[in-house]
């Protein structure tokens, strides 16, 4: 059975649905045309000019990633830079890029959620907005009580990463703790008004993290590509089993290649 950028499009967005996208956001295609046929398709983080060389190199018809290629209006698409000469190759390559972004933040069983699964949260629960739809955050129970300075070192484990920043009393002793995946300051208050003793998120600010000093609360920043990578196996596994199960001809790849830009020296 062979499937279109569209259709891959429509098994995406039963799982994260177009309408809890944020409407600042550009979540959807962003190159190439949705009757284009997918056979290999690609799973990314970041729509970087290095994955979609690589995809293209790897003829690849579909990059599917977290982040959009295009953010902002454009007022002109300049080859000479990096986002032009993206566009430009995915164009010449018949690469179509999708995003599925704060969707996929929101949704059930997304981003946010595989952020507490694999830390270790029990009882997860999502915060919710006004309307009945889900927010970013999720809130969940540790398997058992521990410190700070204990639930960061079982964090940087869980997550495979050597750094985390930390703020508030190391001997803080946690239970509930509430995650926002990529940047988080827009939920410091939900979290000062929860239950939760420590707010996992990454791009927390100075102010931030003396709020919650104040407030006798802890905070773990794992940074901004921790707290999203892990999407690109999770929606990878997922897309395969979806696609096997439509009998659909369609390898999915998730690309293993990126990096964190930060380094810590």
């Amino acid at each position: 059975m062979e499937l279109t950028v569209l259709d891959i499009i429509r098994v995406i967005e039963r799982f994260a649905p177009q309408q809890l996208a944020e409407d600042w956001d550009n979540s959807g295609l962003q190159v190439g045309s949705r009757s284009w046929p997918v056979k290999t398709m690609w799973v990314a983080l970041d729509p970087s000019p290095e994955v979609i060389q690589a995809a293209c190199k790897q003829k690849a018809n579909l990059l599917v990633t977290h982040h959009p290629l295009i953010f902002k209006p454009l007022k002109s698409i300049d080859f000479s830079h990096p986002l032009g000469k993206s566009i430009q190759m995915a164009a010449k390559h018949r690469l179509a890029v999708f995003s599925a972004h704060t969707n996929l933040d929101r949704t059930h069983s997304g981003l946010n959620d595989m952020l507490a699964e694999r830390i270790g949260l029990k009882n997860v629960a999502a915060l919710y907005r006004e309307d009945g739809q889900p927010s970013f955050g999720r809130i969940g129970e540790l398997a058992r009580r521990c410190s700070l300075k204990e639930m960061a070192a079982a964090v940087k484990k869980a997550l495979a990463i050597e750094h985390v920043r930390v703020a508030g009393d190391l001997k803080l002793r946690v239970g509930n703790v509430l995650v926002c995946s990529g940047s988080g300051s827009g939920l410091l208050n939900d979290f000062l008004l929860s239950d939760a003793q420590v707010y996992l998120s990454g791009d927390l600010r100075y102010h931030d993290a003396l709020e919650i000093q104040q407030a006798n609360r802890g905070m773990i920043d794992i940074g901004h590509f921790a707290s999203e990578h892990i999407m690109v196996d999770a929606l990878a596994s997922w897309l395969t089993v979806e696609l096997d199960a439509l009998g659909a001809q369609v390898d999915v790849v998730a690309y293993g290649n990126e990096k964190d830009p930060f380094v810590l020296i």
